[in-house]
C-alpha cells in the first residue's frame, strides 16, 4: 500500500515564499517613501531658491530705481534754495519802470542774461517753469491757491493771477505756480 503524501513541506515553502516575498515589499516600500520624502525635499528646497532669486532680482530693481531717483532729485533741496533768487531777480525785472529801464539800461541787461543763465542751468538739470496765464483753469497739480475772490466775468476754478510762477523737477512738482483763483459760482 502506499503511503499518503505529505504536502505539508509545499506549504512551508509557499509560506516562506510568501514571507521572503512579503519582506521585499516592505523594503520597496521604504525605498520609494525614501524616495518620495527626498523628491518633496528637493521640491521644497527648488521653491526656496526660486523665491530667493526673485528676491534677488527685486532687491536689484528697487537699487536701480533708488539710485535712478537720486541722480535725478538728488538735488531737489539745493534747487529749492535756488527758486528764490530767481522770483528776486524777476520781481527786480518787473518792478523796474520803462524810465529806470533807460537809466540803467546796463544793469538791467544783465540782470536779465542772468536770468536767462540761471534757466539755463535750470533746464540743463531737469528743472522747468510752471508758468500759468490768468483765465487758464486752475490744476491743483501744478498750481497751489493762495487766495479765491469772485471776479465778475469769470468762470469758477480760473486763474485770476499769478502771484508766483512754479517749477517742475523732472516729471516731480519742486513748487506748485502760487496763484490766486475766481470763486464765481456762475
Amino acid at each position: 500500500m502506499a503511503e499518503p503524501k505529505n504536502d505539508e513541506f509545499l506549504d512551508d515553502i509557499d509560506q516562506a515564499l510568501a514571507e521572503e516575498m512579503e519582506s521585499e515589499l516592505e523594503e520597496v516600500t521604504d525605498e520609494q517613501a525614501e524616495i518620495d520624502s527626498l523628491r518633496a525635499e528637493r521640491d521644497a528646497l527648488h521653491d526656496k531658491f526660486m523665491r530667493a532669486l526673485a528676491d534677488a532680482e527685486n532687491a536689484r530693481k528697487r537699487g536701480d530705481k533708488a539710485r535712478r531717483d537720486a541722480e535725478q532729485y538728488g538735488g531737489t533741496r539745493l534747487a529749492r534754495d535756488i527758486l528764490p533768487v530767481y522770483d528776486n531777480m524777476k520781481r527786480a525785472l518787473d518792478a523796474a519802470s520803462d524810465e529806470q529801464k533807460e537809466v540803467a539800461k546796463a544793469l538791467i541787461e544783465g540782470i536779465e542774461l542772468t536770468m536767462r543763465e540761471l534757466l539755463s542751468v535750470f533746464q540743463k538739470h531737469g528743472i522747468t517753469l510752471v508758468s500759468p496765464q490768468v483765465g487758464d483753469k486752475f490744476d491743483p497739480q501744478h498750481h497751489e491757491a493762495m487766495f479765491e475772490a469772485p471776479v465778475p466775468g469769470t468762470k469758477a476754478g480760473e486763474i485770476i493771477q499769478v502771484s508766483a510762477e512754479g517749477f517742475m523737477l523732472h516729471e516731480r512738482i519742486l513748487r506748485p505756480a502760487q496763484v490766486g483763483v475766481s470763486s464765481n459760482t456762475q
